[in-house]
């Protein structure tokens, strides 16, 4: 709730480093402990899943809106044509409730077997730490993983097995699809106000006044959610704060030496007031539904819309009468900076029963087929080398493009809920309160501060 070809595969490369090796295995005792190999073909190397008998694989995640959905139900009916042995259960659930519910279930007798994950502290980080994910090394290496895309792509979902270190050591998820957040735009409004693409930020809230003159929504936007309010303050962030602070802050790599209450961090913050107090913002977005904002954009209300590429199939791939671009930077010429990364990656639950079937599902659920399938709905391939044919003039164009451009020009920052294991809370309510003046500039930094200052000191 997250470039093709080359930039596909370095699509993280300005928020991530080196990434790590990987393995089959299986181990229900602890995440915490090596996972030892598992019986494999001869032929291949892979665990022979025709071997294993009947399999019932409880599978969750949450690609629940209309264009994923349909291609993983097209995936799951494959891949049990091809293992007949192996029935899919497919649990949906929405980016809230997997947060909410994961790992309880996972703590359960009969949990799925395999989940979609947010990387990050709040959620596999701590599921790691508890012990309630497989380390995906021994598969890794049989299956090939980590050829298949570039080590960055690999480091997100990287852990220590003790859970305390993020972004090294074994590897707890895996995924070939990547993520951007940034500004959908309605072509005909931006014609009608007699506007073009803004390439810098002081156009770009030129733009928003003119809407906002015009009668017009500026930008499209619900918050009852919580989780899109991070989106638009990210945006706002990336072109003020240094992407390498960014980046250095979520990753934790200099714990306590660094401070989320910064000068540029809290012009982000008066930014982001600044607009909601302008009206730049749909009215009532405090106790409006995410979904509902996207469909309304759709049907044309709205001259902009700040989110990721997962809602191009609600717009619809081949559409032409929406486009997508970074938020620009401050200054004409500066390379452009967004808010993304890889997407959800699959794991595998420490109490599997099966191990063996579960990672055949993750390596047909990222295979090239898998991409090619996913495309339409915005999802963009880090396989190394995959260059998919995208239709000129389309909105997925677009997305693709800005993708590669931000990639091409190491642009890229992590998803900053990530940053410690009670940030998204933190920063979720922070901006919610921020948005509707109950909180100042000054003081939300302070709240985001102590959260993420109380959690790296408290790092062993």
């Amino acid at each position: 709730m997250r470039g093709i070809g080359r930039a596909s595969a370095g699509l993280l490369v300005a928020a991530l480093a080196a990434g790590c090796g990987a393995s089959p295995g299986s181990n229900n005792d602890s995440a915490s402990k090596t996972a030892t190999p598992a019986a494999t073909s001869a032929a291949s190397g892979k665990p022979d899943i025709a071997k294993l008998g009947p399999v019932t694989l409880t599978v969750w995640d949450q690609e629940v809106r209309g264009g994923q959905n349909k291609q993983m139900k097209q995936l799951i009916e494959e891949f049990q044509q091809k293992y007949p042995n192996v029935t899919i259960k497919r649990v949906n659930r929405d980016f809230g409730e997997l947060k909410t519910l994961l790992a309880l279930a996972m703590s359960g007798p009969h949990g799925p077997d395999v989940v979609e994950a947010n990387q990050g502290w709040p959620d596999m980080g701590h599921l790691v730490k508890a012990g309630l994910l497989l380390p995906l090394d021994n598969y890794a290496q049989a299956y090939g993983w980590t050829s298949r895309v570039s080590p960055n792509v690999l480091r997100v979902s990287s852990w220590s097995p003790d859970g305390k270190e993020f972004g090294t050591g074994s590897l707890y998820g895996y995924t070939t699809m990547g993520e951007i957040v940034g500004v959908y735009y309605n072509k005909q409004i931006l014609s009608e106000l007699g506007l073009t693409v803004p390439t810098t930020f002081g156009e770009f809230e030129q733009d928003l006044e003119a809407a906002k003159q015009a009668g017009q929504i500026p930008i499209q936007f619900a918050n009852n959610d919580a989780f899109p309010g991070i989106h638009e303050f990210a945006t706002i962030q990336d072109q003020i704060a240094p992407t390498s602070y960014l980046t250095d802050l979520i990753f934790g790599t200099q714990r306590d030496q660094l401070s989320f209450d910064t000068p540029e961090n809290t012009q982000a913050a008066t930014t982001l007031q600044d607009w909601a107090n302008k009206g730049y913002f749909t009215p009532g977005f405090g106790g409006a539904g995410y979904d509902d904002s996207v469909s309304n954009f759709a049907n044309g209300e709205g001259l902009f819309m700040i989110t990721g590429n997962w809602i191009v199939a609600n717009l619809g791939a081949d559409n032409t009468n929406f486009g997508f671009f970074p938020l620009p930077p401050a200054d004409p010429g500066d390379p452009p900076v967004a808010t993304g990364g890889a997407g959800f990656p699959l794991a595998i639950a420490a109490g599997s029963e099966q191990p063996d079937a579960a990672a055949a599902y993750i390596d047909w659920m990222t295979s090239d087929h898998a991409s090619d399938l996913l495309l339409p709905t915005g999802e963009i391939p880090l396989h190394n080398g995959k260059t998919p044919t995208v239709q000129p003039g389309t909105v997925l164009a677009d997305v693709v493009d800005a993708a590669r451009t931000v990639s091409d020009a190491n642009g890229v920052v992590p998803y900053e809920d990530w940053a410690t294991p009670t940030f998204y809370d933190t920063l979720t309510s922070s901006i919610q309160e921020l948005m509707v003046n109950r909180l100042t500039p000054d003081q939300f930094v302070q709240n985001v501060e102590a959260d993420y200052k109380d959690f790296q000191t408290s790092r062993p």
